[in-house]
């Protein structure tokens, strides 16, 4: 699911990526949430409350929200570079140092991230930390499914999916409805496990509280490892096949 690129991606590749990764988008946000009170996995709202404090002239709490989108956007810059470095040698590596930048910074946050509150500093630097990896998620993302996956936020996937539905009173080829049911499949299944995520790690976090984002990390491990084998089973399938 990480390796694929292209034509030889499919829906199985896609769907896989879709399901683990908005499940861990979903345990990252419910813990921003119920940690900091702020949402975590994307910026459009922190937009918004940047303008209205710059119109309430508090630009100190104004800052703090203009740094959020930035840490997303590094995130996203950082993912991207990454991948883009790592493929002038070896493409099938390229998702590897995102994902596990994304795990440590996860874990990090979860030994020396804070409760108590989004403008103190520790919350304020919590807080970025979370988007950073949430930024390295959707921009790996992204480019690997080419824009088809989004885990991060669900604002778009709810107008493409509004959209898709519309067009099944339109659409009457056989091979053109096929591929919009599977689209809308693959975006409810996106909306389905974020709010798994969500609702899961609403119940973790009565226990581990912000160490709950160990859970997320070990999410991504899971995903990482299955890859992997999988890719070693090919290989020894090939290996032994052409014997």
């Amino acid at each position: 699911m990480f390796r694929h690129k292209g034509k030889n991606r499919t829906f199985a590749h896609d769907l896989r990526l879709a399901i683990l990764l908005s499940f861990v988008a979903g345990l990252v946000n419910i813990t921003g949430v119920l940690a900091l009170k702020t949402l975590t996995t994307n910026v459009t709202g922190h937009f918004a409350f940047f303008a209205e404090e710059i119109m309430r002239h508090d630009y100190a709490t104004a800052i703090t929200f203009f740094f959020f989108t930035i840490f997303f956007l590094l995130g996203s810059f950082l993912s991207s570079l990454l991948q883009e470095l790592i493929s002038l040698k070896n493409p099938d590596w390229s998702h590897i140092f995102p994902i596990t930048l994304e795990m440590v910074i996860l874990i990090a946050i979860g030994f020396f991230g804070t409760t108590t509150g989004l403008f103190t500093l520790d919350g304020k630097l919590t807080a970025f930390f979370m988007l950073l990896s949430m930024g390295i998620q959707n921009s790996l993302v992204t480019n690997i499914s080419n824009a088809t996956v989004r885990t991060t936020h669900l604002t778009g996937l709810f107008t493409d999916l509004g959209i898709e539905l519309s067009q099944l009173f339109f659409y009457k080829k056989l091979e053109e409805v096929k591929k919009l049911k599977t689209s809308i499949f693959l975006r409810l299944s996106i909306i389905t496990f974020f709010f798994l995520g969500c609702f899961s790690g609403g119940i973790i976090y009565q226990f581990l509280e912000i160490k709950t984002l160990f859970v997320a990390a070990f999410v991504l491990l899971i995903a990482q490892w299955y890859d992997f084998l999988r890719l070693k089973f090919h290989l020894l399938k090939r290996k032994t096949f052409h014997k």
